[in-house]
């Protein structure tokens, strides 16, 4: 019971860390709360409901045009909203409210378009992995594998290629890396596009681990993503991948019966927040973020 409880937090964790990699570099650069982030990976779940299903691709093909629509999707949002904002020295407040709005219009769009029935994706359902006492579906297995290989991926991007170094150093002080010679709009749209692209790949592995989801997708998942962005360390990416696989295995092991018999399955995000408030009374800038004196 307990490596099977496990199994599924590693990959509720492995989906909500892609996630929240997502939000924390476009925030560790630009300082912005994108709220409209779950609706990104909304869209990136749906563009690949079209290319599986309607079109009748592969999952893995559809999962990797899905995170092009979705880098796509990014990189227009960034030239009209999100580049005229900072050219108008948009304060936080603003830019946290113009992501509120643009999440209620992705919401509706997609409302609009698809419709509000559930979809899924076509997938044996019927299919199961067994590694000893854990069974794993069809479409588990193939979302653990794929997170795992992305969030490796994004690792190595981020400490070994120059753009990762690149991103690093406008993290750290934007105008010292301007003045340094990093060509920071650059920097900023290639963020925008590897933020566009995990919020892809999470769309989709989302909609693979729930089965059946509808336009709401993204919000349900929202508050465990920003969750573990702040359990990380807010702007960390490092922080925000152990915080996404912490948090997913929390959530299923406390309904771990051996737990002083765990809790209903339905409380499961209370027990990841109240996990959360102990870690920031402890450690008030997350596991991996820096104490900051104002």
């Amino acid at each position: 019971m307990f490596l099977q409880l496990l199994a599924n937090g590693l990959v509720t964790g492995s989906v909500i860390a892609l996630a929240a990699v997502g939000i924390s570099i476009v925030y560790g650069i630009l300082r912005l709360v994108n709220f409209a982030y779950g609706d990104y990976l909304t869209y990136g779940a749906f563009t690949g409901v079209l290319f599986n299903v309607t079109l009748g691709l592969p999952i893995v093909v559809a999962a990797v045009l899905a995170m092009v629509a979705t880098a796509l999707l990014s990189v227009v949002l960034e030239f009209a909203l999100w580049r005229p904002l900072r050219a108008r020295s948009a304060g936080f407040m603003s830019l946290f409210l113009a992501s509120v709005g643009l999440a209620l219009v992705l919401r509706n769009t997609i409302y609009w378009v698809a419709g509000p029935q559930q979809r899924t994706y076509k997938v044996d359902p019927y299919k199961v992995y067994v590694l000893g006492s854990v069974r794993l579906s069809g479409a588990q297995g193939i979302a653990i594998v794929v997170a795992a290989v992305g969030i490796v991926l994004v690792g190595l991007l981020i400490a070994r290629t120059d753009v990762g170094r690149m991103m690093r150093a406008v993290a750290d002080d934007l105008p010292l890396a301007a003045v340094a010679g990093v060509r920071t709009n650059r920097v900023i749209l290639f963020t925008w596009i590897l933020s566009g692209l995990l919020a892809g790949l999470a769309g989709v592995l989302a909609g693979l681990v729930q089965t059946a989801f509808d336009p709401n997708l993204g919000f349900t998942i929202l508050l465990p993503i920003f969750a573990a962005v702040v359990l990380g360390g807010i702007g960390s990416a490092y922080g925000a991948l152990v915080g996404g696989l912490a948090l997913g295995i929390a959530m299923e092991l406390s309904t771990w019966e051996s737990l002083a018999g765990g809790v209903n399955p339905t409380y499961k995000p209370v027990v990841a927040f109240a996990a959360l408030v102990l870690v920031l009374l402890l450690r008030p800038q997350g596991l991996f973020g820096r104490a900051r004196v104002v």
